[in-house]
């Protein structure tokens, strides 16, 4: 295995690559718009789960079309296990498919619609039968082959077409928002079993979602985006703890993002000074202070603050801070432990939770 066919996985292991997009670009015919793909690079090694996150217009689903053959790209390349894909239709690439809508074929039963990829692959009829099968357990759906999909509910039809997208043993799967139309109870089990699933197989995952708890709790590696870009890649603790850049920040939900000016071991900030962590040069800066890093104290200690609302959160509340100077700070509090609206708090900082921000990236 060369250096060339290998790459670090989330877990910090070398793998093959099997997927390599190289400058990708894409343009659309309006006059002066930015391209829906910017000049992308991106590395997914075999047996990796990899989710593209980001708002509507990103440029992810473009992505992924790009990947499948869906959608020609106006320079650069993809390479699938070492092959240039340029000119390879997508039913020749090896790739699985599975849409947010499922786009199951409502007049086939369930084994027919599993079966149809064995089918095109002109696989014998008792192979059909024990691929389907098989499947069918995996997912959670055994005896399912002689139902009609119209009396599926929709998290049995996502199984199906889970299954449907399997069934061919693809190089890489690739998932367009699969549980964007489902409940949140049900995504929540769901992600689940296909992180688990996933894992049993084997499966090489590349999918694109705008649902941060869902890309979390699959991934293995989480590639953020933002206007056609890649704003930041990495695992989902390091993407969630360390925010790279300020978009990243309030994509992920962070809102206590100030202008500040790091001086030693700490930042003058609207809110006063805030400590910041060890090895951050000084110089002005974007800063942002996760809500688990702002605590409560007395009213007579730390910055005094109003307490202007507060949200149940199930674990926890969330509060909105209003300092007599500065900007309003949220923060994260144990339901015992939380103030009410109109009472007086003091606020302190803790450093593991401060984040300086890329600026020129942001």
């Amino acid at each position: 295995m060369t250096a060339q066919t290998e790459i670090e996985t989330g877990t910090g292991t070398a793998a093959r690559r099997l997927l390599r997009l190289g400058g990708v670009t894409v343009r659309f015919a309006e006059a002066g718009a930015r391209p829906a793909l910017d000049a992308v690079d991106l590395d997914v090694a075999a047996h990796e789960i990899v989710c593209v996150l980001g708002p509507s217009g990103s440029g992810k689903s473009t992505l992924l079309r790009v990947v499948a053959g869906l959608q020609q790209a106006d320079a650069g390349h993809v390479v699938l296990d070492g092959r240039d894909q340029a000119g390879v239709p997508t039913h020749r690439r090896g790739v699985g498919l599975m849409f947010q809508d499922h786009q199951l074929f409502p007049q086939r039963d369930v084994a027919g619609n599993v079966a149809f990829g064995l089918r095109m692959r002109r696989a014998s009829r008792g192979d059909q039968e024990s691929k389907v099968t098989e499947l069918l357990d995996l997912v959670g759906l055994p005896g399912a082959q002689r139902r009609a999909i119209a009396s599926l509910s929709g998290g049995e039809q996502q199984r199906v077409a889970l299954a449907r997208a399997l069934a061919p043993s693809p190089r890489l799967l690739m998932l367009d928002e699969p549980l964007g139309q489902l409940d949140r109870g049900l995504r929540e089990r769901l992600v689940v079993e296909l992180r688990r699933l996933f894992r049993t197989l084997g499966t090489t995952v590349l999918a694109v979602t705008h649902d941060q708890g869902e890309a979390f709790a699959l991934a293995d590696r989480v590639v953020v985006m933002q206007d056609g870009r890649i704003a930041q890649t990495g695992t989902p603790l390091e993407v969630w703890q360390r925010p790279a850049t300020e978009f990243v920040a309030r994509f992920l939900g962070f809102d206590n993002v100030v202008e500040a000016t790091v001086q030693g071991e700490a930042a003058a900030t609207p809110w006063g000074k805030v400590p910041v962590p060890d090895g951050i040069a000084d110089g002005p800066c974007r800063l942002l202070v996760r809500p688990a890093g702002v605590r409560l104290t007395s009213a007579q200690e730390g910055l005094p603050c109003t307490v202007a609302a507060r949200t149940f959160r199930g674990t926890h509340v969330a509060l909105l801070l209003q300092p007599t100077t500065g900007p309003q700070v949220e923060a994260a509090c144990a339901l015992q432990n939380a103030p009410e609206t109109g009472d007086r708090v003091g606020v302190a900082f803790a450093a593991q939770d401060v984040v300086v921000l890329d600026a020129a990236a942001g």
